[in-house]
């Protein structure tokens, strides 16, 4: 079951690997897509964002400016309905970081989502698309184009979402469980998907 209605959100999460980072994100819910743009801050750079996708939530471009003290680097990341991805940058300045752009495309080979480092935002793509709200026995592994922030360098990487307790009214809450490599995670979201709290990295700020 996934969102069907047309709704805007805007939200907020704070940083709790790093207080010092905050994200917004205003998220356009409509059925099976969505389109958002946010910003991100923290002591050493500040970004912005915009996502659009295409229906069943596949991400159709990702774009993402980040500056820092005497550098910025921009990136837009495209995926064509054949399923290829394609990434276009731009680097002034300099800085220490890995250059930007798609390392290996064969490793986004079978990818339907982009992932933005540190940003909770884009965990609602696969959240809506599993129906992982309203069925706590769905899973799925998946490879997402994983976006290294602040370097934008762009990354193929395997994650398993599965649902741990359904939408309950009562609590207006739901529970999935994230896992990447050695990490996981309970991320406890709202009815459309979207991030309250995630462990380890960010929890929303009440409204």
């Amino acid at each position: 079951m996934g969102h069907e209605t047309h709704e805007s959100r805007t939200v907020t999460w704070l940083g709790t690997d790093d207080p010092q980072r905050a994200d917004t994100a205003t998220i356009n819910l409509e059925p099976e897509r969505l389109s958002a743009h946010g910003a991100s801050r923290t002591a050493d750079y500040a970004a912005s964002w915009s996502l659009t996708t295409t229906g069943n939530w596949f991400t159709e471009n990702l774009t993402v400016s980040v500056h820092g003290q005497g550098w910025s680097r921009y990136l837009v990341l495209d995926r064509a309905t054949d399923g290829s991805w394609r990434a276009a940058t731009k680097v002034s300045g300099d800085s220490d970081l890995p250059e930007p752009g798609i390392e290996d495309p064969a490793s986004l080979t079978g990818a339907v989502d982009c992932d933005l480092g540190l940003c909770p935002a884009t965990n609602t793509m696969p959240i809506l698309r599993l129906g992982l709200v309203h069925d706590a026995e769905a899973a799925a592994e998946l490879t997402v184009a994983w976006v290294e922030m602040p370097s934008l360098r762009v990354l193929g990487r395997q994650q398993i979402y599965s649902g741990s307790r359904a939408y309950d009214d009562g609590t207006g809450t739901a529970a999935v469980t994230y896992s990447s490599g050695d990490f996981s995670a309970e991320i406890v979201v709202d009815s459309d998907g979207i991030v309250i709290d995630y462990p380890g990295l960010a929890t929303r700020r009440r409204d």
